[in-house]
């Protein structure tokens, strides 16, 4: 059984849209990409490192894998090149046949029903980056492992976004934290059970209480 794990960007509203620089996606009219740059210091480089460090395919959507496959192959010696070079690549796209990056791997159908599927096969773990259509679509269906998240002190009020209207509800654990330097707070969630509610309501509620019940239930 393998697990996607999911290493993602995000400001403090949710936007994970283009944090790599300004060409970078700027669908939508997007105006700040590069948002990441001036916040990297060596504590974060220590987290990602440390993603990057046991074996793991990638696991991308169209958009991030053509960001990735105009960059990496022409990185030279950097390690996370030839380390992304080696690796398979599996990616969620409906034109095959321009997937040119070596050791790439089309996913034709249902992008969640085949990530299913490769969950149900022996092999490393599955890395998903950047891919906001993607990781939306297997949020929704439960098949999210893992999440680290770097959240970055900005603002930056609309773009691509981590989670959607169509998460399904889950309880996550925190199993690792750290803060760089600059701020950006680093978090490793591991998926854990449904998510459970209680109440902090008096056990007799009041009657401006039953009041309120009542004038919010009748506007539905």
């Amino acid at each position: 059984m393998r697990q996607v794990v999911a290493a993602t960007f995000v400001s403090l509203d949710g936007i994970m849209q283009a944090p790599g620089g300004p060409q970078e996606d700027p669908q939508g009219g997007f105006s700040h990409g590069g948002w990441t740059f001036h916040h990297w210091d060596d504590a974060m480089g220590k987290v990602m490192d440390k993603v990057l460090t046991d074996k793991f395919d990638l696991l991308l959507g169209r958009r991030t894998y053509d960001i990735f496959a105009a960059h990496w192959p022409y990185a030279g010696d950097d390690p996370i090149a030839v380390k992304f070079n080696a690796i398979t690549k599996y990616v969620a796209t409906s034109e095959p046949q321009t997937l040119t990056w070596q050791n790439t791997v089309a996913l034709r159908g249902d992008p969640a029903a085949e990530v299913a599927a490769l969950k149900r096969q022996d092999g490393p773990k599955l890395l998903l980056q950047g891919s906001s259509e993607l990781i939306q679509a297997l949020l929704a269906k439960d098949l999210v492992d893992e999440i680290t998240l770097l959240t970055f002190p900005v603002v930056l009020g609309k773009g691509k976004r981590l989670f959607g209207s169509g998460a399904m509800p889950a309880a996550f654990k925190l199993v690792e934290s750290s803060a760089s330097s600059t701020g950006v707070l680093m978090a490793t969630y591991r998926r854990e059970g449904e998510v459970t509610t209680g109440s902090f309501e008096f056990a007799e509620p009041s009657a401006a209480e039953i009041a309120r019940r009542e004038k919010y239930a009748a506007r539905g």
